[in-house]
């Protein structure tokens, strides 16, 4: 893998660049689609092609399960597998081992806000986690069998998925750890990350790809010295990439201040992925400081129920479950060159969703990564041309796009 930055923004810490994998370049910043279980919800690789997309993560933790990494590597890794033979990355499986756990006794996770402000925890019911410093002991959501994730296991499940980035075993923490469980967490994941490492160089050869590389994940909550210090030591270790994950604080500010301490401490010379962040806003701050890359299942997830992306719209959406549309033949946007908004009308989206037709999923998801693409395109060519990177600017720009970038 090799990382080139080729534009810094004159006016942020935004900067556009290349990445090299052994399946394609990823041109950056880049939104990566989340393919859970090897494959986006109601797209084909086709159609992914069709839209633009350069790059997916799969989910370890759910693929471990179903089918299993062995039944993957004999199909030829995720590549040959899935049919997407573009760039691929999977995560660890630490945030299902979270949602699992923590995430249930303090009620946050993907549905539930990762940002819950101030209310107190609510749980949704007992952890299904046992956590010890050898690893992640879980019931499996298929059957209810108890699973076991040590930090070696993961890095051997995912050289046999044969991703181009993978991810090691890292203890996510909730907004409402205190500081201490916080650190002594950041603490076990630093020591995770050098056993993972050892894994790595160990098991080089096994799988379908030789040239997969290893990214490390800051933690540390929201407290700047730990996510300092986590940096430091994550970026010490001499992975050549990097991921923040874990709790970003309970706001959207906390997270701004997270990735400006996080960054501060990380190479310039190499590649940063966000985990988790999707929202057009948050990208936006999130790439003024100097993010790369970023994967989130809500446009999709928001595609499936009925929210569609548009800088029309205030919040960028728009729900087309809503009776206004009845008899709306415009497009979903007049700017979009999606084969969603070239042939159909937001009237015919919402009488396929309102009377459950199975070809709205597609269609709504097609237009819904469309949009991500053509808003990172938009951001990478305000960094080019040296234009802010505003919400108002990226809007314009976005409704004044004509035919594909």
């Amino acid at each position: 893998m090799e990382f080139q930055i080729e534009v810094r923004h004159s006016r942020s810490e935004a900067r556009v660049g290349r990445l090299r994998t052994p399946h394609g370049e990823i041109e950056t910043p880049a939104f990566v689609a989340v393919a859970t279980r090897a494959t986006v919800k109601a797209l084909s690789p086709a159609d992914l092609r069709a839209v633009g997309v350069q790059v997916l993560i799969g989910n370890t933790y759910h693929l471990y399960l179903r089918p299993g990494p062995e039944v993957v590597a004999e199909l030829g890794g995720l590549h040959g597998f899935s049919g997407w033979d573009g760039p691929w990355m999977t995560d660890s499986g630490g945030f299902q081992v979270f949602s699992l756990g923590a995430g249930k006794v303090h009620g946050v996770g993907k549905i539930a806000s990762i940002f819950p402000g101030d209310d107190p925890p609510r749980p949704t019911g007992p952890s299904l986690v046992q956590l010890t410093e050898e690893g992640a002991r879980f019931r499996s959501v298929v059957d209810g069998a108890w699973v076991f994730f040590s930090p070696e296991e993961v890095i051997r499940a995912q050289r046999l998925l044969g991703a181009d980035i993978i991810l090691p075993l890292d203890e996510c923490t909730s907004p409402f750890h205190d500081r201490a469980y916080t650190q002594a967490a950041m603490e076990r994941t630093h020591r995770w990350a050098e056993r993972a490492l050892q894994a790595f160089r160990e098991t080089r050869g096994l799988g379908p790809n030789p040239d997969q590389v290893l990214f490390g994940i800051v933690q540390g909550g929201a407290y700047q010295d730990l996510r300092r210090r986590s940096a430091r030591v994550i970026a010490q270790l001499g992975f050549p990439g990097f991921a923040i994950g874990g709790s970003l604080g309970r706001s959207k500010e906390d997270m701004l201040r997270v990735i400006e301490w996080t960054v501060a401490e990380l190479p310039e010379e190499k590649p940063r992925h966000l985990l988790g962040i999707g929202g057009v806003e948050d990208i936006l701050e999130a790439v003024r400081r100097g993010i790369d890359t970023f994967d989130c299942a809500a446009p999709t997830r928001m595609a499936r129920n009925g929210s569609l992306l548009t800088p029309s719209e205030e919040g960028f959406r728009l729900n087309i479950k809503n009776a206004r549309f009845r008899r709306d033949g415009r497009p979903i946007d007049e700017g979009c060159d999606c084969p969603t908004c070239r042939t159909h009308s937001r009237a015919f989206l919402h009488h396929l969703l309102r009377t459950g037709e199975l070809a709205y999923f597609r269609l709504a998801t097609l237009h819904n990564l469309r949009f991500m693409v053509r808003l990172l395109g938009a951001i990478r060519g305000a960094i080019v041309q040296g234009r802010p990177l505003a919400k108002e600017e990226l809007r314009e720009s976005l409704v004044a796009q004509e035919g594909r970038e």
